[in-house]
């Protein structure tokens, strides 16, 4: 009997080529972007999950009760590290890190400049990474001691095993490799290529061993605990949630709730709202897997209508079955068999199609995603798809065509049904309201974007370059910049404590003209040298710059616009600031910049005289990149010759702010012109049907005078309408969704009916073309043919 149903199911496939490559081809798609989409939302999932214990694995962090505004902060101070290891039993680890910053490593003549770590030494217990070469137990305990990654291990020792040799650390001390761990996946928050016990960091930098016996306030560290099995989460929340309450000293410390989140939060969980995480990347994976979802069941609905719309060849069949003794189970197991062929044979091309892709969808997302194909969970999976595809997609033509009247289908006297009809035009309303959808996204993701890159940011972008400084650099900063300056090939240089692109130290302010008691402010804090606002091109609004070489000018500050707002301050010019004990007299006000989100508002910030680590110098306008890096590689290279020559274009930073929401932009637009492809191949195919059937009628007009135009306008009237009536549903939807969206940004714009306009007309334009094909072809027909065919 199973043989037999294959045998038909597999006769009607091939007999009705054309809508049996409509069937396939719409539901490969279809499934085929489910499956990436699926792929793609499971390495989202998999952030930080593959690593033994995770569930217990926290970071730390800190609420700041900003006059009721509770802002979320991951600084944390060294002195609570050592709070939570004395005060807190459930805790297992903890381990105090640096953030990732770039360092020099030199072995022999090998020279590289990689991102790593400073790290306590309960880090790898932490995080066990698997060990290629070594142990990681003790791996940190000797502060002169270094842990590569496999790759790190290749790059600087070749085949040569790494372990017990030496690397030079920003050419100052040997350090001795204890442990080679495998290269962190992609799936991972931390992404690192070495890792340095942070006793060496004290040793090295005294500064560090300072804070650590200073105050709860010094926040410009990052924690990461590790809780006892057993341990009650909310237990432990509410035990260190004021442990830094008890320095009744510090504003910060006074104002700061101690908070932890869960490993598996990190990714997905990185927006916090009034303390509490309530999104982050989580929204964008759900919006995909639903968008995935709907591509689906438009490739199902492609299905139903074409199977339904061919019920009078059909009916016959059916007929002649029941009468010569097939009772209604048979026949819809018959036509779910063919549904699950066709679903089968779509699979099949469908991962041809995800394999094909996979390399452009990967180098789209920045991920690294295959088939995994030696996973019994992925087939299982995909059984229970294909069953469930399957029924989605024959349910409705296996019960509609099992139940017709065998007598009557004989007579000729069964004929499509006005509940036929309507069911199959709102089946095509709801696919094409869908991709209608998809496309009102798309277009306003894309405004979104550019009204946020169109922004004024405050300063010159272009031309901008940063380099990260070292001992080396910093110590000969006088002498590099002179030659910098001297070979033509940088107009400005000066330093700062933050990149371009970014503000990293924010603290409280103790007091300020106008301060409400128990008010608190906190504004971003950049240590600036000589000529920073003219390198950057900041525009100075009253007041002056610092005097170039005063030490007179320790105790200046300058504002920006809103610091300045942030404080109420009306008259800011000779103004006195208390931060930190020391006061400062404001001497100048500066224009904002966008120096941190381009979506939000200008961060309130204050600049101080002193400089830092990352070196900031402009190119001359018209000069020619290539050659001026060249150029300055040789006088770095003079300055600094244990390392090579690192920069980053500042341009090239503050286009990585879009990063994320460009993602989201290609990914709609892809899955957009999918959703509206596989609509268009339903509608082509129905459009072929109507064709057909309306043959004779079709030759009688135009015997009778009908012209070729309203030959094509009468096909294509049924098609238009219901894709007009799509763009009336999808408007609102589509608009309540992106309204939404649009909230989390500062900076943003409001959605105009020429959105919804734009997408109705490329909706009726893809239509028109899709079904016109068919109709012209219809109109031009000869009459004569069709006619004999009676």
């Amino acid at each position: 009997m199973i043989r037999n149903y294959l045998k038909v199911a597999w006769r009607n496939l091939t007999k009705h080529k054309v809508y049996s490559a409509l069937n396939v081809g719409g539901l490969a798609i279809g499934i085929a972007v489910t499956m990436l989409i699926g792929l793609w939302a499971y390495f989202q999932y998999s952030y930080d999950r593959f690593l033994p214990g995770y569930e217990q694995v926290y970071q730390v962090r800190r609420n700041f009760n900003s006059n009721g505004d509770t802002l979320t902060f991951s600084s944390t101070s060294l002195k609570l590290a050592d709070a939570l290891r004395a005060q807190i039993p459930e805790m297992e680890y903890v381990a105090e890190t640096d953030q990732v910053g770039f360092h020099g490593l030199l072995a022999d003549n090998t020279k590289l400049f990689m991102k790593g770590m400073f790290v306590g030494e309960d880090f790898l217990k932490i995080f066990p990474y698997p060990a290629a070469k070594g142990s990681i137990g003790k791996a940190l305990d000797d502060p002169y001691s270094i842990v590569i990654t496999a790759s790190t291990a290749k790059a600087l020792f070749g085949t040569t095993d790494a372990i017990d040799k030496t690397v030079k650390f920003d050419n100052r001390d040997n350090l001795k490799v204890t442990a080679v761990i495998d290269d962190v996946p992609a799936n991972s928050t931390l992404q690192f290529s070495y890792l340095v016990p942070f006793k060496y960091y004290e040793m090295s930098q005294p500064w560090v061993k300072e804070v650590r016996n200073g105050s709860f306030s010094d926040n410009s560290f990052w924690q990461y605990v590790k809780l006892k099995p057993g341990a009650d989460y909310n237990r432990v929340m509410a035990k260190i949630r004021d442990i830094e309450k008890v320095e009744t000293s510090s504003v910060n410390a006074v104002n700061s709730n101690v908070i932890i989140q869960p490993m598996a939060d990190w990714h997905l969980y990185g927006t916090y709202k009034n303390g509490k995480a309530v999104g982050g990347f989580i929204e964008y994976v759900r919006m995909f897997s639903i968008i995935g979802v709907f591509v689906l069941v438009i490739a199902c609905i492609n299905f139903v209508n074409l199977s339904t719309a061919r019920f009078e060849k059909r009916a016959r069949e059916v007929g002649v079955r029941k009468a010569i003794g097939s009772d209604r189970k048979q026949l819809i197991i018959q036509f779910l068999v063919e549904a699950a062929m066709v679903v089968v044979v779509s699979f099949a091309l469908c991962l041809l199609l995800v394999q094909a892709v996979l390399p452009y969808f990967n180098s789209l997302t920045g991920t690294n995603i295959n088939i995994p194909a030696n996973s019994p969970a992925f087939w299982l999976i995909t059984l229970v798809s294909i069953v469930l595809v399957s029924l989605l997609a024959g349910s409705r033509p296996a019960f509609y065509l099992s139940s017709f009247n065998p007598v009557l289908v004989l007579k000729g006297s069964v004929k499509a049904g006005k509940s036929a009809v309507v069911s199959r035009k709102a089946l095509v309303i709801v696919q094409f309201s869908c991709s209608i959808a998809l496309i009102i996204s798309t277009i306003v993701i894309y405004n979104q974007i550019m009204y946020a890159k169109d922004r004024s940011t405050g300063y010159e972008v272009s031309k901008l370059v940063t380099t990260s400084m070292n001992e080396d650099l910093s110590r000969n900063y006088t002498a590099l910049k002179n030659d910098l300056l001297q070979s033509g090939a940088v107009e400005s240089v000066t330093t700062a404590s933050s990149p371009a692109t970014g503000v990293y130290s924010h603290g409280d302010v103790d007091s300020w003209p106008g301060k409400y008691p128990g008010e608190t402010v906190e504004l971003g804090y950049i240590f600036m040298s000589d000529d920073y606002f003219e390198t950057l091109g900041m525009k100075l609004l009253s007041g002056r710059e610092f005097i170039k070489g005063s030490k007179a000018d320790s105790t200046s500050i300058i504002l920006n616009e809103a610091a300045v707002k942030r404080l109420r301050l009306k008259d800011p010019l000779n103004q006195m600031i208390v931060k930190n004990g020391m006061q400062y007299r404001v001497v100048g006000v500066v224009k904002d910049a966008l120096m941190d989100s381009p979506y939000a508002n200008a961060d309130p910030t204050a600049f101080i005289g002193g400089g830092g680590w990352n070196m900031i110098y402009k190119l001359p306008a018209k000069a020619d990149t290539h050659a001026a890096i060249e150029k300055l590689t040789g006088i770095f290279n003079k300055y600094n010759p244990a390392f090579p020559y690192d920069y980053r274009f500042v341009d090239d930073d503050y286009n990585q702010k879009f990063s994320e929401e460009l993602l989201v932009g290609k990914l709609s637009a892809v899955f957009a012109a999918l959703a509206v492809f596989v609509s268009c191949l339903g509608l082509f195919g129905m459009a072929t049907f109507m064709a057909q059937q309306r043959t004779k009628e079709i030759g009688v007009r135009k015997v009778l005078g009908a012209s070729v135009t309203q030959l094509w306008a009468m096909l294509s009237k049924d098609f238009l309408v219901l894709v007009i009536v799509s763009c009336v549903v999808a408007s609102p939807i589509a608009w309540w969704f992106l309204e939404g969206w649009l909230q989390k940004y500062t900076y943003r714009i409001s959605i105009g009916p020429g959105v919804f306009l734009l997408a109705a007309a490329s909706a009726v334009v893809i239509a028109i073309l899709t079904v016109s094909y068919q109709s012209i072809k219809a109109a031009l027909s000869n009459p004569v043919r069709s006619l004999r065919s009676e």
